[in-house]
């Protein structure tokens, strides 16, 4: 659980990072460049293995890395950064339904529990300033959710189907692939992005980028998806949200933003309420 934890302190600082000192660099190539980093740093840790698992470990990263970064990123160009970190707390569930839905034991009630959350999200969207643009970024956030959910219980599947290949000390040996994966899925955008417009960013966003890259892409990435191997689900679909009352903190407080405490209140106690509801069933059913 120490690599779940260690992963998540880092994330906390990614999300004001993100909606402030990058704000106005293009998103796709904002996303594109920190997974190449993080290739960069495990590539030199690289070893031999067969083509087919070498795909299988490429087409995770497309969408753990690739896909979510994609809606991801583009979900800052609508939402404050306490936003982004507040909606991914709808992941844990993302994590139980695909859970359970590979399982073949697929629980209807877990819908129910997604609806409450749904409607802790809409108190705190809710305002006279609520805009259409605010629920396309909540939306670009639940896309980014699934697919991060998604990309973490397959690449625990990947190294229960591949005992032998893929040893339980061999994470840093074939993680380049899923970063690869990921670069490769968002390089069109990316270079679209530069197309309509090339980035200059400054000193200031260079050494953030190089952080995010190596430090919170990079490191964080690889600590969380080894973590990830080593707990129950449940417990993976818990940790998943550790990371959001430290990253809405963060973002209110350091990058002073602004928002309705009231309604962030009544917001956060209903969907956490859904996500604690959602553990609990299945502590009882267990």
């Amino acid at each position: 659980m120490i690599y779940l934890i260690s992963a998540s302190l880092i994330w906390c600082f990614s999300f004001g990072l993100i909606g402030n000192t990058l704000a106005g660099l293009p998103p796709a190539w904002l996303a594109a460049t920190r997974l190449l980093l993080a290739s960069l740093i495990f590539a030199p840790f690289i070893k031999r293995i067969k083509f087919k698992t070498a795909m299988n470990l490429f087409l995770i990263g497309a969408v753990q890395f690739g896909l979510m970064y994609l809606a991801y990123m583009y979900s800052f160009q609508t939402l404050k950064s306490h936003e982004v970190a507040l909606f991914t707390i709808f992941t844990p569930i993302y994590v139980s339904l695909i859970n359970d839905i590979q399982k073949r034991i697929f629980q209807p009630r877990n819908l129910l529990l997604a609806s409450v959350a749904v409607i802790g999200a809409a108190v705190i969207l809710w305002n006279k300033e609520s805009r259409i643009a605010s629920l396309t970024g909540f939306c670009y956030v639940q896309i980014s959710g699934i697919c991060f959910a998604l990309g973490q219980l397959l690449y625990r599947k990947a190294f229960s189907g591949h005992s032998d290949e893929l040893p339980k000390k061999a994470d840093k040996n074939i993680f380049a692939w899923l970063y690869i994966g990921g670069f490769t899925m968002l390089l069109p955008f990316a270079l679209g992005d530069i197309v309509r417009e090339i980035p200059h960013p400054d000193f200031k966003q260079i050494i953030t980028i190089i952080y995010l890259g190596i430090v919170a892409s990079g490191i964080a990435f690889f600590l969380w998806n080894k973590g990830a191997r080593m707990v129950t689900t449940a417990t993976l679909a818990v940790m998943n949200n550790l990371k959001i009352p430290a990253g809405v903190l963060v973002s209110l407080f350091i990058f002073q933003e602004k928002t309705n405490l009231i309604t962030l209140l009544i917001g956060t106690s209903l969907i956490t309420s859904a996500v604690l509801m959602c553990k609990f069933r299945r502590k009882i059913e267990r």
